[in-house]
Formats: C-alpha cells, structure tokens, sequence
C-alpha cells in the first residue's frame, strides 16, 4: 500500500555548512506540504524550549487557509498567479498518476524552492536561465567530493530540462483547469544529441562477468588485517546480472525491469512464464508516450527467468519480482549498475539505458525488420530508423553502389582511382 500522506506540517530544515566547518545557513523552519517546500524566515533555536517553533505556527495557519481555497475557481491574470501555486495543482492532480511518483515529486520540490515567491508572469528566457544556473550550482555545492577533492557535476543540462519540462506540464494542466487566462511557454534548453552508445558483444560479456563475480570490499576493523580493504566471499552485483540480461535481450526501461514481478499485480509489469510474454507497463497504469506494449521473450532468456521464479530465497520462500536484492524488489540500479561499470573498465557513458540502445543495435545488425524491431521496443518506426538505422547491413547500400559505378550504368562502369592515375599521368 502506498504510504499515507502527512499533509502540510513544519519542519525543521537543517543547517548548512561550508567544507571547512563554517556555517553557511542557518536552521529554519519550514512547511512541507507533499512535493512542496514553503520557506517561513523563522529561525530554529535550539536553546527555547519548543525550538521556536510557536512563532512559525502563524506562517503554517495562514498557508492553510490558502490551500482550503488554491485558487481553483479563480481567473486571475498572471501577475497574480505564483508559480508555486501551479506547482502545488500538479502535484495534486497529476504527479500521483506517475509511473514513478517520488522522481516528479523531487523535481517539483527542487522547482518549489527557487520559483517560491514568483508569479507566472515572470517565467520568461531570462528566468529559466537564472534557474538553471542556481540550480546546476546548488547541486555542485551539496556534492561530496571525491578522493581528489573535486566535486562531481551532479545535474546536467538535461537534467535542468527535465525540471523544466514538469513546470511546462504544470502550467499547461493549470490552464487546462481553467484558472489561468493565457498560455505560457517555457523556454527550455535545447535538447541533448541522442545517445548512440551501445554494448559490443565482448563489452557485455565482460559486464557481465563483473557483475557475477565482483566481490564485495570490507575494511577490517580488528585483527591482523585491521585497516586494510579485502575482498569477501560475498557477490553483491549478482542482482543486477539478471538486469542486464533483461535489459539486453526485451530492450525495456530500467524502472520497468525493477518492478516487474512473476504474477499480475497492481502497480507493477509481470512476466507470463506460461506464454513467454513481459507485460511491462504496469496493471492498472494508463498509457503514455513511453510506450511500454507487452514482448515475447527469447527462448534463452525465458529459460532463466523460468529458473529465477522456482529458485527460492535464502530463507527458503520464493521469489515475487524478477530483480531482488537479498529478497526485496530493486527501486533503482543507477548506483550499483555505475560501480560495476568502473569495476568492468568501461566508460561512465555506460547507464542503465544503454541496455536498451544494445537491444536495439543488435537487432538492427541483424537486420530485423523495422517494423518487428520497433514493436519489440516500444517505439515507432521513425524514431528507430532515426537513431539505430545506420547498423542496418543495407544501410545506404543502394546509394554507395551506385556510386561504386561511377553513376553510370554497369556497362559503362568507370574506376574513379584508374580515371586519377591516368589524368596524373
């Protein structure tokens, strides 16, 4: 079942500090409504014995009153509109509909935190801007270094366009609602150049090998050995072999793979060992522009997953979902796929979904029909020949041979280097 909601309360949002240990903000107390976050300006102090809290409850009391009446039947003109109030609609209305709730719900809080106190008149190319530097730059700051001391960039260009895109969707629910007048275009970053990466058939062998084999790395903290980092006999990639095949051999999404399970349930995709099918959109879930249409699993990788299911735990029950770690389901790879990706000596360009890229390159060299490969994946036609067409064996073939004879006809066929050497000498 999912979790309750706690509705709108104060929360103590802790303080923030500078590598060095200096103090760079200080504790405030906020309100948390859902995916939104409402600064009060009241300072937390530790010292009084409700921490201060008695003097935000006014800042609480009064947003309350607002949420009874959020502006739903109002007209208003954009001047008047905040954009958090827009944000707090979607959150409502849509974000819960989500195949993954949580992810919409932490890009519109990080939305929320910046946009608070603006109204949607101000959403212009100059602001959007604005939030993506903030934004990129907040990120680096709350960064952990790493062993060099530098901080890894943790938000891209794509990953501001992605936050962006919700507000666009927000403000386009709300006017839809009818409570705004007018539309509002966000300017978004341009898009990032389609990712072409892809798995040779060595480099998924290799990747695979890691993931059952790499071993897990204790540091001692007793005996001889105290101090030193060595190797357990513990294997605990060995979850995300199973990723990886699926992955490989359906082409489906990585949250696609994580939830699914061996019987139909609410919520989640399930794999039909009986017919050999993956439902991979989950039962009840409406369809979207991800589309996520059911495949016929290869015979050799039906053969595993048939002994996944009768492969029972270590506590001796049996297994729900296709992906567990030490008998629960996987909510996300990203973390651990990346650690065996350095472990395997492959680039950071290897994600999660370059699993799908692979499914689809591979098909395309082995000349798969469009339509067949497009259907297996989920996707159209166009964007299939788009982005893996080139891997086709007669890719441009008829093109390049033409120009092989010269463009003339076969009989009157003239070697373009011989023509050269002649006219040299």
């Amino acid at each position: 079942m999912p979790r309750r909601a706690l509705g709108a309360r104060l929360w103590e949002k802790p303080a923030e500090f500078h590598p060095a240990g200096s103090l760079r903000k200080r504790a405030v107390w906020v309100i948390r409504d859902g995916a939104l976050s409402v600064g009060t300006g009241v300072p937390v102090l530790p010292e009084l014995p409700d921490r201060n809290r008695g003097a935000a409850e006014p800042a609480l009391a009064d947003y309350l009153t607002k949420k009874h009446n959020p502006a739903r039947d109002e007209d208003r003109a954009l001047g008047e509109i905040l954009v958090t109030d827009v944000l707090a609609v979607y959150g409502e209305d849509v974000a819960p509909k989500h195949a993954r709730p949580e992810k919409t719900a932490a890009r519109l809080l990080q939305l929320g935190a910046w946009w608070q106190g603006k109204t949607v008149a101000e959403v212009n190319g100059k602001t959007v801007r604005a939030y993506g530097t903030w934004r990129k730059k907040t990120a680096w700051k709350s960064a952990k270094p790493d062993k060099t001391g530098k901080r890894p960039r943790t938000v891209t260009d794509a990953g501001v366009r992605r936050e962006l895109e919700d507000l666009q969707a927000a403000l386009n629910h709300y006017l839809r609602e009818g409570h705004m007048r007018a539309v509002v275009k966000v300017p978004l970053p341009e898009k990032s150049p389609a990712k072409e990466r892809y798995l040779e058939r060595d480099e998924a062998a290799r990747l695979l090998r890691t993931m059952l084999h790499m071993p897990e790395m204790q540091t001692r903290h007793r005996g001889p050995d105290k101090g030193k980092v060595v190797a357990t006999s513990k294997r605990p990639a060995r979850h995300l072999a199973r990723f990886l095949l699926v992955g490989i051999y359906t082409g489906t999404r990585a949250a696609a793979i994580c939830s699914a399970g061996f019987a139909p349930a609410e919520g989640r995709g399930w794999v039909d060992l009986k017919r050999g099918v993956f439902h991979r959109r989950r039962v009840g879930a409406a369809e979207t522009k991800k589309r996520q249409p059911p495949v016929r699993l290869p015979k050799r990788l039906l053969a595993h997953i048939r002994r996944w299911a009768r492969t029972p735990r270590k506590d001796g029950t049996m297994p729900e979902f296709v992906v567990e770690f030490r008998g629960r389901p996987v909510a996300e790879v990203n973390k651990g796929f990346a650690a065996v990706v350095a472990a395997a000596g492959l680039g950071p360009d290897v994600t999660p979904h370059t699993l799908r890229h692979t499914c689809a390159t591979w098909m395309m060299q082995a000349g798969v029909d469009l339509w067949q490969a497009a259907a297996f994946l989920g996707m159209t036609v166009q964007m299939l020949e788009k982005v893996h067409g080139h891997h086709r064996p007669d890719f441009q073939e008829a093109a390049a041979g033409a120009l092989d004879k010269g463009g003339r006809r076969e009989a009157e066929t003239i070697d373009i280097e011989d023509a050269f050497t002649r006219r040299a000498a």
